[in-house]
Formats: C-alpha cells, structure tokens, sequence
C-alpha cells in the first residue's frame, strides 16, 4: 500500500471533519480500480462492520463493496453476510450508504453478482415492514441499474423491471421505472 492511502486510512480517525471526508472520498476513489492492497485492510474493514461507531460501518461497508473487484481470493462470498447486515444498520443512514454501494460487489464475477442480484431481489420483495422501505426499494433498483450500466447484463434489466412491476403503488411504480427509462 502507498503511503498516500495508508496516510488516508488514518486520517479516517482525524479530530478534523474535512479531513476525515477528503480521506474517505480518496479511499473511495482509489476503490473504483482493481488495487493491490486490499487483503492488507480486508480483516479490519471486516471487523469494523460491527464498529459502535456509525460513521465507521458505513465507510468499511462502502470500501469493502468497492474492494471486491480486487479479491482474487473471492474472501468477499464469506463476508458477505457481515457486509450485508449494514445494509439493515439501526441508523437508516448507514444502512442506506451501505446499501448504495453493496452492487460494487456484482463487479467482482458471476459468483458475486449472483449473490448480490439474489440479496436485492429478495430484499425488495420482503422490506415492506422495514422504515423507508420506499427508499430501500429505490435504492436497490437504482444499484440494479448500477450495475447493469457497468457490465451490461440483460437479466439484470430484466429482474429490475419485474421488480417495479411487483410494486403496487403507481406513484412508485414510476419513480422506480424513471431509473431504467433510457435503456
């Protein structure tokens, strides 16, 4: 790991709130490629999923989506269900971050776009008792789309689309068909 990431990993601990953020945004950029220094934070971003600090599971969740591409060990399918329970956080912002960035794992193989497509659908189809359970289904349509933009897999499109027609409410209905309009 360069010393500019490492820097930016400690720096998620500074007293300065610009700090912390520009560190978190660079973390998440450098997540955007494959990295060849995944497996040296993997046990910690794992670890902190359970953190009692919020702000804490919200960004080792959103690193560890992002740092699935770069997991040739395939760690991501037994951590999973770690990374996943964020999605349900007791703070909604947390859970809603994590979940914003849980179709990252999807670019990692067929495997793990297998899990996460299986997760979401089954999410949608079972959150109408969850608060916000508009904006989780939102949320996971909008990563479906995601996704799909990213490699192009026509089931995706069509299990989204099933998706939104699962959804009784037209007012809905059309907010989530907006996300897939110009496909």
């Amino acid at each position: 790991m360069d010393s500019t990431i490492q820097t930016d990993f400690n720096n998620l601990e500074s007293q300065v709130k610009n700090v912390q953020y520009e560190a978190f945004q660079r973390i998440l950029a450098a997540t955007e490629e494959e990295v060849d220094w995944a497996y040296e934070v993997w046990d910690t971003l794992v670890a902190g999923l359970t953190d009692s600090n919020n702000h804490t599971r919200s960004r080792y969740a959103q690193f560890l989506a992002g740092l699935a591409k770069s997991d040739p060990e395939k760690r991501i399918l037994t951590d999973f269900p770690a990374l996943w329970e964020v999605t349900k956080d007791e703070k909604f912002v947390t859970a809603r971050h994590s979940l914003q960035a849980i179709w990252r794992v999807g670019l990692a193989g067929h495997e793990q776009k297998q899990l996460v497509i299986n997760h979401l659908v089954n999410r949608f189809e079972t959150c109408m008792n969850e608060k916000n359970y508009t904006l989780i289904r939102f949320d996971i349509i909008q990563g479906m789309r995601n996704l799909y933009d990213e490699i192009h897999d026509e089931k995706i499109k069509v299990k989204a689309l099933e998706l939104i027609e699962k959804e009784k409410d037209p007012k809905y209905q059309k907010k989530y068909a907006k996300v897939w309009k110009n496909v």
